[in-house]
């Protein structure tokens, strides 16, 4: 081998012998309870494995080439996130492409072919399977759909779909083509007459907590609803968690980060003088009252609100002014702004009273939530991609906070739940009567142009972008002046063509192009700045379009197949009895935010305590927390799901207040040990109890890095890199841009404040499961695979923070000893026991390098066990 092949190999092996060490097996969970959870969520033995990436590695590309399963397997399910991409992307266009010839509805089956049930596509036709699970260029239907066969080309004698279709349809085949339609189609639409049988559409009914015979154990009224579930399954809570475990489990969730070692003490110091109930009582207060909390907890919502800062799809253009929903967000969070109020901002925060210019602002901001969604710029067919952003919004609107999907009914009433195309379109007609702003220009790499949103010059808002001389925006205008009129001239040419007569001036594509390309460039400068040059101040964000119009019912979502128009109207299984009219001068959008918060509907409120409880716990009541629909699980405790929704609506829809109880429950402070009996009654936790162990999400294992190396910078960063360096271009240039770090992840800041591209994630979010952008995603995957350990072992992110870390103690402690305890005390909330101080002495030790720190460098055997602390289990994972 070579010599500098073995030098960095060295530090590799060292760092994974070091790992192994440094796993506790007092502190491994029991084999049977760590095949029940992700791997990811064991103790420290897990890294041992981890280590083996060579192994695992080739492992893994040999399952990937199996795209189904061996006989007498049974295909996984298909994740919440799969199937809503396939509702929103894939079904609509089978129906509208490809149903008139290959169902069974239609009657016809060309080429032996149907592709109206999961079983249909699959099999395939004369030519084989449509659809090969992960394998795009083995599926006829990718193939036809391509026209990359001559002899195939789908649809029939008509354009090829757009580059977006087929671009989803990739995604949704290397995704594994999940399809939920194993109903009969010759059934027809299965549309489920609500009679209050179901419970999601029922109101919320008061529950008094139920009788226990433990009364001395519940701290809040939802412990008695937990231990009564538990003792009627003859099962019993577990003991509480160690204080420090607990602690460190409270910070990550409240904010997000690691305690220091001087909150431990400090904890441990009031649990001696008033005791744990009030010790945690005041830590969580001011763990609430921290502008850290709306880090933590805003980024839940931005999830939820499929926050991105570029338009995805294949044009794929930046979002230069998404950054500052993501700020309002975050302060909303912190102010603890009431969860109705906060909802109804963001639909319809342009039609909303303020008294300040800077409220104004605030409001108009807000509505970005209905801008941000991914958008086809590519688009040729300007009604299509209207008719789609609406499409998108009514999906992002209804999962959201009613966790269902009204969108679902586009192309025909809803397979599974009592939402009709009616439905849709009714809700279609609320947003067709809004004009969307979303800040992008005209360019070779994008065809839709997006107007941005104006704040109001004396908000104080922060521009990113520069201004302009007066004499270059005079210039500016004199250039558009000209294309405008040789536009002019272009409309008279074709005018006179259609008149068959012989135009003045004759010009070719590549002239229109070319005019329509300039214009859009000069226009998206001249937006950016007054009249004078001064830069403006732009968000993303909606307003009430020029017309209120009702949307007429497209056959099968066709815009070419317009029927009769639909009223504007809320679903008909969701009415109130007190109905909500829709005003005939405004879009309906703030009366869409009263009818979905009213005290009657029944589904805002337990989606939203839903979604907390998940966090906070690691499952939601009802698991699929994205799904209240038939499809989607039922409450495992559906009194409780009710109590907490009518609490939280009492005591004001606040945010705050129901997470201090949750956390201040008995529930909430178990511990997370494995028990045989209780674990082959209830395995999955359903029942909670004990606490689920959880891996941490990507920003906090970047967080507490920075954290636990001393080199986190807690303030805000000015905007986001997307406003400041990237601006509106594509994202296939940036890797151009020198400025710019190569997995864009070059800052200390919070891991909220990194870019977030669709398709163009930085490495440690794109890693560690991190919410997929393009998706309103209410719960995270968490994977455990080779690539992280991968990512640990050799990025120089993790490399430089281990370095930091090590400089911390070198600083801060005076000998290896103190040095270990503070690694363990930072790291993992524990002092180290006997077996693992024993090997990071002897590791530490057996180095002859001096032990003295250098300016900027630090002992290499000190850096390698710091990098094996943050490789380790424990330190991603919630115990």
């Amino acid at each position: 081998m070579p010599t500098a092949m073995r030098s960095q190999l060295r530090p590799i092996a060292l760092i994974l012998i070091l790992v192994a060490c440094c796993a506790s097996p007092a502190r491994a969970a029991e084999p049977t309870d760590q095949a029940a959870e992700p791997t990811d969520q064991a103790a420290e033995p897990t890294d041992q494995a981890a280590g083996q990436t060579d192994q695992a590695a080739g492992q893994t590309d040999q399952a990937a080439g199996q795209t189904e399963p061996a006989a007498g397997q049974t295909e996984p399910a298909a994740s919440p996130a799969a199937l809503a991409f396939f509702e929103s992307k894939v079904r609509p266009v089978l129906m509208q492409h490809c149903y008139e010839c290959h169902s069974d509805e239609s009657g016809v089956a060309e080429g032996g072919l149907r592709v109206d049930t999961r079983t249909a596509i699959r099999t395939g036709g004369d030519r084989g399977p449509a659809v090969i699970p992960g394998d795009p260029q083995g599926s006829w239907l990718w193939i036809s759909l391509t026209h990359a066969d001559a002899d195939l080309q789908m649809p029939p004698k008509r354009p090829r779909v757009s580059d977006a279709v087929i671009a989803d349809l990739r995604t949704w085949i290397e995704m594994g083509a999940a399809d939920p339609r194993e109903e009969d189609p010759a059934a027809g639409p299965v549309l489920k007459q609500v009679d209050g049988s179901f419970w999601a559409y029922q109101p919320p009914r008061p529950t008094e907590p139920p009788e226990i015979a433990d009364p001395a154990w519940p701290k809040q009224p939802l412990d008695r609803f937990i231990l009564a579930k538990l003792e009627q399954q003859g099962l019993t809570p577990s003991p509480d968690a160690p204080p420090p475990l607990l602690l460190r489990r409270l910070h990550f969730d409240l904010v997000g980060l690691p305690p220091a070692p001087q909150r431990l003490a400090r904890f441990a110091e009031r649990i001696d003088a008033n005791g744990l109930d009030a010790a945690l009582a005041a830590e969580v207060d001011e763990l609430l009252a921290s502008p850290a909390f709306g880090e933590r907890w805003g980024r839940h919502w931005l999830d939820v609100a499929r926050y991105a800062e570029s338009s995805g799809t294949e044009a794929n253009i930046s979002f230069p002014y998404a950054w500052r929903y993501r700020d309002y967000v975050i302060d909303a969070t912190n102010r603890d702004v009431p969860f109705d109020r906060f909802l109804t901002e963001q639909l319809a925060g342009d039609l909303l009273p303020y008294t300040s210019p800077a409220e104004r602002s605030r409001l108009l901001i807000a509505t970005g939530f209905l801008a941000l969604g991914p958008k086809n710029l590519d688009a040729t067919d300007e009604r299509q991609f209207h008719a789609d952003v609406i499409d998108e919004q009514i999906d992002t609107v209804t999962r959201a906070v009613l966790a269902n999907s009204v969108a679902c009914a586009r192309c025909h009433d809803h397979k599974f739940d009592p939402f009709s195309m009616q439905d849709y379109y009714g809700l279609a007609g609320i947003f067709a009567s809004t004009k969307t702003y979303f800040g992008t220009a005209v360019s070779p790499a994008n065809r839709v142009g997006g107007d941005p949103l104006r704040l109001p010059d004396d908000a104080g808002e922060r521009v990113l972008h520069e201004s302009l001389p007066p004499e270059r925006v005079q210039a500016l205008r004199e250039q558009l002046a000209t294309l405008r009129a040789e536009k002019a001239e272009m409309d008279e040419a074709i005018k006179a063509m259609f008149a068959r007569q012989e135009p003045k001036k004759k010009f070719t594509l590549q002239d229109a192009l070319r005019n329509f390309w300039q214009s859009g460039g000069l226009e998206g400068q001249l937006e950016k700045v007054s009249d004078s040059g001064q830069a403006l101040p732009l968000a993303m964000g909606v307003l009430d379009g020029e017309r209120v119009v009702d949307a007429p019912l497209q056959e099968r979502g066709d815009i070419n197949r317009p029927g009769e128009l639909v009223s504007r109207a809320f679903p008909e299984t969701l009415r109130l009895q007190e109905p909500i009219p829709l005003p005939a001068g405004q879009s309906g959008r703030l009366e869409l935010a009263q009818w979905l918060t009213h005290p009657e509907h029944p589904l805002v409120s337990r989606v939203i305590v839903n979604r907390i409880w998940h966090q906070l716990f690691g499952s939601g009541i009802v698991a699929t927390v994205d799904n209240f629909g038939s499809t989607g699980e039922s409450p495992s405790h559906p009194e409780l799901l009710d109590d907490l929704a009518l609490r939280f609506m009492d005591d004001g829809w606040s945010i705050k207040r129901l997470v201090r109880s949750i956390v201040l429950s008995r529930s909430y402070r178990q511990a997370s040990d494995y028990r045989a009996d209780h674990f082959q009654q209830d395995p999955e936790n359903r029942l909670l109890w004990r606490a689920s162990k959880r891996r941490l999400q990507a920003e906090s294992i970047r967080d507490a890095m920075l954290a636990v190396s001393g080199e986190l910078d807690a303030s805000r960063p000015d905007g986001s890199l997307v406003g400041r360096v990237i601006g509106d271009r594509p994202i296939s240039l940036i890797g151009l841009d020198k400025r710019l770090p190569q997995d864009l992840d070059g800052s200390t800041t919070r891991s909220l404040y990194l870019p977030v591209i669709r398709d163009r994630l930085p490495d440690v979010l794109d890693l560690f499961d991190f919410a997929e952008p393009s998706l309103v995603t209410g719960s995270r995957e968490t994977t455990n695979v080779p690539i992280q350990a991968l990512y640990l072992l050799n990025s120089p992110f993790v490399q430089a923070r281990a370095q930091g870390l090590a400089q911390r103690l070198l600083w801060e402690s005076a000998d290896n000893d103190e040095r270990v305890r503070a690694a363990f005390l930072l790291c993992f909330s524990r002092e180290p026991e006997t077996e693992e101080w024993q090997r990071a002495m002897e590791f530490l030790s057996s180095s002859a390098e001096p032990e003295t720190a250098t300016a900027d460098q630090a002992p290499s055997a000190l850096v390698r066990f710091c990098q094996a602390l943050l490789c380790t289990g424990e330190f991603r994972n919630l115990d």
